[in-house]
């Protein structure tokens, strides 16, 4: 069986409320990366905050870890102690280029279109 697709979550979404076990997606830019200990540290910037999410790396090295580059993961869910949420990656790419504003409204076009679609699904039930 394949794992779903992941549901795309802005960096600043990232928190433990995610439930441990979701594939999820997010993007940012690569702030620091620690072979030793296979986690890279993704960071964006939303109104006047800065966010960061934890990555785990052992499933998607060795790469080319690109210090101040954009990248997009897909992932699991994690929760551990003492380091909040991490998500495992299974990929891990880098976006260099990529136009993040317009990313972030596809998101939100994507999102709407599943909620409507849900809502007319939930309509024709009752």
């Amino acid at each position: 069986m394949l794992p779903s697709a992941g549901v795309y979550y802005f960096p600043w979404e990232i928190n433990n409320s995610v439930p441990e076990g979701k594939a999820l997606r997010t993007f940012g830019r690569l702030c620091c990366y620690d072979l030793a200990t296979s986690t890279a540290l993704l960071t964006a910037q939303h109104s006047s905050a800065q966010y960061q999410v934890c990555v785990d790396t052992k499933f998607v090295e060795p790469f080319q870890a690109h210090v101040g580059s954009r990248y997009m993961v897909l992932g699991e869910a994690e929760h551990r102690e003492g380091e909040g949420l991490v998500v495992k990656a299974r990929i891990l790419t880098c976006v260099e280029g990529m136009n993040v504003p317009l990313l972030e409204q596809a998101i939100q076009e994507q999102r709407k279109y599943f909620n409507e679609r849900q809502e007319q699904m939930g309509n024709r039930m009752s």
